[in-house]
């Protein structure tokens, strides 16, 4: 049993929904208990401290103690190909991604990746993610392997693939579900591993291949389905040539059975209305990924305008169209955005989109993304003066928000004091 103490952070209610001050609650001198993966209680220290003596005190000081980060979509291969130069997202993925995604056909080239992956999001104070891998079986088994052997919980499928992609990255309809049907089986619901049905998107999914994998979420609803919509202009046109018949691109996903409450579409940036009220319909969620919204132009996720219109929307890196694996630079990039879309983000709203928001994103905010008793013992630690920089500003904050936001908006690895995944200290970390 351990006691973690400093300052904590735990949420209630969605604080785009109701004033910040009644969606959280702060403790200034805090702790949170923790045992056999779980949290046992989150109070004041003192109260904590003596009602479990026998409890180990780790001690974090002033140091800020919330959830661990919950990225909401990412491609886990594209690790070694983050920040390369790039023109527009086709250009992006010609260039860079599929050479890259075709070495995972060799088990030992992902597995390396993996673990690279993991270790490099696990320092960024990222405990939980949620994946697309390659066309080969064997990215899956990599990550999934990984994740097991660390405690971790993790979202992730098999990418489906048959047009306008290189021979070696393309599969077939049938293919594509006897693939990912025989890892839903081995994989689904084991220890803390989730599969998501994973088409790329349109452009590289025929009719008949969405059509197998919206039958294959009929036959497992309790699967996420992952997959991209809307993210740049000349994407959308290219939908739209494709497959005329459709009255957006939207529906190309719908009429194939891939649209539903656990559906996760990455980008949403380009939506029509009908595409808006569809989607809230539904219960569908929506991932804002700002650093790979402006790193390859794709434009400006209205967040708080979505939000109002009832959707789920969780927060991603995007790793590695994305130009960062940490969740603060993406925090901070999406109020960027939300400055130059008219709405200010306050600081619990953005840390909720990377806490609870993407949980209940991949409908698992009962699980991870928040401190309270019965969830995962997935937690965070920021230095809140990591830097000079930051530490100045820092000790001029009069509140603990004022405190926060130099770290969001500067924050880097560096920040990160500590990350706990499933109850245990992650090696490297303080």
């Amino acid at each position: 049993m351990h006691l973690l103490t400093g300052q904590t952070l735990s949420f209630h209610a969605d604080p785009f929904a109701v004033p910040f001050g009644e969606a959280c609650t702060l403790r200034r001198q805090g702790g949170v208990l923790i045992e056999a993966g779980r949290i046992l209680a989150v109070d004041e220290a003192d109260t904590l401290r003596a009602a479990h003596p026998e409890a180990e005190v780790v001690s974090y000081g002033e140091d800020l103690i919330c959830a661990g980060y919950v990225d909401a979509h990412v491609h886990y291969p594209q690790t070694a190909i983050i920040a390369s130069w790039g023109l527009r997202l086709i250009d992006w993925l010609n260039t860079y991604t599929f050479p890259e995604e075709a070495r995972f056909s060799d088990l030992a080239y992902a597995a390396q990746i993996a673990r690279r992956y993991l270790d490099l999001t696990a320092a960024h104070g990222t405990t939980t993610m949620a994946s697309f891998c390659t066309i080969h079986p064997e990215s899956v088994e990599a990550l999934f392997t990984e994740a097991q052997a660390r405690g971790q919980c993790v979202i992730a499928g098999k990418t489906c693939m048959d047009r306008n992609a290189p021979d070696t990255l393309r599969d077939s309809a049938q293919s594509a579900y006897d693939d990912s049907k025989a890892l839903i089986a081995r994989w689904h619901g084991r220890d803390r591993l989730h599969y998501a049905i994973t088409p790329r998107f349109t452009p590289t999914s025929t009719p008949d291949q969405l059509a197998a994998l919206g039958a294959l979420w009929g036959e497992h609803p309790d699967c996420l389905m992952q997959t991209h919509l809307s993210e740049q202009t000349d994407e959308i046109a290219w939908v739209r040539a494709l497959q005329p018949e459709a009255r957006d691109y939207l529906d190309t996903y719908e009429a194939h059975g891939l649209l539903g409450a656990r559906g996760l579409y990455g980008h949403a940036i380009h939506l029509t209305p009908r595409e808006i009220e569809r989607l809230a319909e539904t219960g569908a969620a929506l991932v804002h990924c700002p650093t790979s919204n402006t790193f390859i132009g794709s434009g400006l996720f209205a967040t708080a305008a979505i939000k109002t219109r009832g959707l789920s929307v969780g927060l991603a890196t995007d790793t590695g169209g994305g130009s960062s694996f940490s969740m603060l630079r993406t925090m901070a990039a999406a109020y960027e955005i939300g400055q130059l879309t008219g709405t200010t983000l306050h600081a619990a709203q953005l840390i909720w989109l990377a806490t609870q928001g993407s949980a209940r994103a991949l409908h698992l905010d009962h699980e991870i993304g928040n401190l309270a008793p019965g969830m995962a013992a997935d937690i965070t630690v920021l230095d809140l003066a990591s830097t000079p920089a930051i530490a100045q500003r820092q000790a001029e904050a009069e509140d603990l928000w004022e405190a926060l936001f130099p770290t969001i908006m500067m924050g880097d690895d560096r920040a990160i004091r500590a990350t706990w995944i499933n109850g245990a200290r992650v090696a490297g970390t303080a």
